[in-house]
């Protein structure tokens, strides 16, 4: 079944994020987690992509590992920025070779390195357009895109934003993931402006439990915009300095903000492992589909 059938099925689906290691020794520990996570069924897994496609070869080689010792439908992301379009038609090719059925597609950033990195040089200028090419050029792909139920850091006019969202949507989008959202009550909304605006695919909402303090301040420069709601922020303070009591806190909220988009209906939860399943499996096997 792929990933669409999944998401368009009345359960809601249970998926994971991962990121590509740096060395082998943390890609088998990466593998190890795979296969612990493996047992809760997940409708697929996803690999991200480093900025200015930084993180290339690291994705695919995971993709690709992943695939070959689980049966987990595994989804790399794809981002445009710093890509031609010949080196976007390889990658595709190849992953297509690979056996791969379903791309996430965004625009990403630019390397780390380059701060004057000029993005009106890049053939891609927007997700929208890496979209369009992708079913212009691949078109047994399935495509996910990312949503934001928060708005969009680099659009302020949240009515542009939606419009710019639907063209996105349009050039033949399949699903939606949205990027991490600590208030369900953003989700709903999200999802109502998506209908409002003729925008009916499935939309995975995607979760990531605070598990340190320090953990939430670096998701606070990375995420630009983040709300962290004065619920959350209440049982974290409650806590105190103890981290034990922080993780628990913060897996607490992530298991009560899943049950709850369960509860309503959404087609999946995505969870940002951070590649460790401990918590990740303490979340789901609290939940009640």
């Amino acid at each position: 079944m792929n990933v669409i059938s999944l998401l368009q099925a009345e359960r809601t689906t249970l998926s994971f994020e991962f990121f590509p290691p740096k060395d082998e020794s943390a890609s088998d520990t990466l593998l190890e987690t795979v296969h612990e996570l493996d047992r809760l069924n997940p409708a697929f897994v996803s690999v991200t992509y480093g900025a200015g496609g930084t993180t290339r070869e690291r994705t695919r080689a995971v993709v690709q590992r992943i695939m070959k010792e689980t049966c987990v439908p595994t989804i790399p992301h794809l981002t445009c920025i710093g890509h031609s379009e010949e080196e976007m038609m390889e990658i595709l090719d190849r992953y297509a070779e690979d056996g791969v059925k379903t791309i996430l597609a965004l625009r990403g950033d630019p390397p780390r390195n380059q701060p004057d990195y000029d993005r009106s040089k890049d053939h891609f200028k927007y997700a929208g357009d890496l979209v369009k090419f992708i079913k212009e050029h691949s078109a047994d792909f399935t495509i996910g895109v990312a949503g934001f139920p928060e708005g969009h850091p680099t659009t302020q006019n949240r009515l542009i934003e939606m419009d710019h969202f639907k063209k996105k949507i349009d050039a033949g989008a399949d699903y939606i993931c949205t990027q991490l959202f600590f208030d369900n009550h953003d989700f709903s909304d999200y999802r109502e402006r998506c209908q409002l605006a003729g925008i009916h695919l499935p939309i995975v909402a995607g979760i990531m439990p605070i598990t340190t303090i320090s953990g939430m301040l670096r998701m606070a420069e990375l995420a630009e915009g983040s709300r962290f709601p004065a619920s959350l922020l209440r049982v974290l303070n409650a806590a105190g300095d103890d981290a034990m009591l922080i993780r628990q806190a913060g897996i607490d909220y992530a298991k009560t903000q899943c049950q709850g988009l369960i509860d309503q209906g959404t087609s999946g939860i995505h969870l940002y492992t951070l590649n460790k399943s401990r918590g990740t499996i303490e979340i789901a096997e609290s939940l009640s589909f």
